[in-house]
Order: structure tokens, then C-alpha cells, then sequence
């Protein structure tokens, strides 16, 4: 409403031959404009909506990926097949110390999102990047310290320290329990039904006295 009025008043101003005239519709001219500058910006609800809709079609979170590292960058590997026909505005990364969010916009119909946090060591924010190769994208995380990671989050980390306090055992037998267990745990009915009866002949061994020490 308020732009056809300041339309209006524009006409009528190049139609305003005496200056009383001209200097009113100037002035009206000016507090349209001003009105329609301040006008509210929509609601963020909206925003977010519009950029849904922008988006297009649905998300697929990403979970394959391979990775190495130089002395001052960790790089991720991430293959998204013809991701270098997208616009470079389409394939956004967002960086904190750390972590980091990747998000790559209608790619063949769908979103693309790959989130890490926790990472092993902190990261340069400014000076990590993201780079669009063929087929696939490199994402650059700058160490902070040019030191060697032996993985790429502290999750993975305590996984692995579980794992390996696991087997580090003093007692021989505490250990070859541990590895039977992990091994019953992880396989399939055939392993179980060995590790049964393999443990099961092991008992009957011990208490006929074959074997004198308790396993």
C-alpha cells in the first residue's frame, strides 16, 4: 500500500509545476520512503521457512568418509558424486574450535549434512577451509598445534583406550576371557554355539581335575 502511494505522490511530482506544490509532495515523497524502509523485516519463522523451502526436496546425513593429515591440517574426504555442478554458495561449512558442520544444498534433489564434534584437538577457525574437487569435497581443519592425531574426535579416542585396556591385562586368563567375551558379543550364532561349548568342556575338564587352576 505504502509503494503505490509513494508511486502516486512520484507521478504527481513530475506533473507539480509551483514550488509550494513540489516542496509538499518532496516532503510527502521523503516520509514514504522513510516509512517503507522501516518497515518490520519478517519474522524469523518465515526466514527459516523459506529457506526450507529453497532447499528442496529431503536430507541425508553423511557417514562415510576417509581422512589423513600433514603437520598443520587434518583433512576429511567426503565423495558426494557431482557435487562440482552445484553453485559454491551451495556447499557451506561452519567451523569452531572444535568442530564443524558441513552442509551441501539440493544435490541432485536432496541436502547433504555431516556434523563433527568433539574433535581430538583444537582448530584454527580462520584458517580452515573447504575445497570442491570432482566428485567430492576436502574439508581443511588447521591444527591449532602442529602435532600428530591419532584419531579425529575424543569419542574415537576413549573408544579406543576402552578397547585397548581391554586386552592390557596382567592375568593371562582375564585377558583370554575378555577376547571370548568381545569375540561371543560380536559374532554370530555359529561362533556362539563354539565359545559354548568350548567353555562348557572346559568346565567339565576342571572339575574332573584336569585342569586344577579356575579359568
Amino acid at each position: 500500500q505504502l509503494q503505490k502511494d509513494l508511486e502516486e505522490v512520484k507521478e504527481l511530482l513530475t506533473n507539480a509545476t509551483r514550488k509550494r506544490v513540489r516542496d509538499v509532495l518532496v516532503a510527502e515523497k521523503q516520509k514514504l520512503e522513510l516509512e517503507i524502509k522501516n518497515q518490520p523485516l519478517p519474522k524469523p519463522k518465515d526466514v527459516a521457512e523459506e529457506e526450507r523451502s529453497s532447499l528442496g526436496g529431503y536430507t541425508v546425513k553423511i557417514n562415510n568418509y576417509g581422512w589423513d593429515q600433514s603437520d598443520k591440517f587434518v583433512k576429511i574426504y567426503i565423495s558426494l558424486n557431482g557435487v562440482q555442478k552445484l553453485p559454491a554458495e551451495n556447499v557451506q561449512v561452519n567451523f569452531t574450535e572444535r568442530s564443524f558442520d558441513l552442509l551441501v544444498k539440493n544435490l541432485n534433489g536432496k541436502n547433504y549434512t555431516m556434523t563433527f564434534n568433539n574433535l581430538l584437538k583444537p582448530i584454527s577457525v580462520e584458517g580452515s577451509s573447504r575445497k570442491i574437487k570432482t566428485d567430492m569435497i576436502l574439508v581443511m581443519c588447521k591444527k591449532k598445534r602442529e602435532e600428530k592425531w591419532d584419531c579425529l574426535t575424543q569419542v574415537e579416542k576413549e573408544s579406543k583406550e576402552k578397547e585397548k585396556a581391554a586386552y592390557d591385562t596382567t592375568d593371562p586368563s582375564e585377558g583370554l576371557m575378555n577376547i571370548l567375551k568381545k569375540m561371543y558379543a560380536e559374532g554370530d550364532d555359529e561362533m556362539k554355539r563354539t565359545i559354548n561349548k568350548a567353555w562348557v568342556e572346559s568346565r567339565e575338564k576342571q572339575y574332573k581335575g584336569d585342569i586344577p587352576m579356575d579359568i
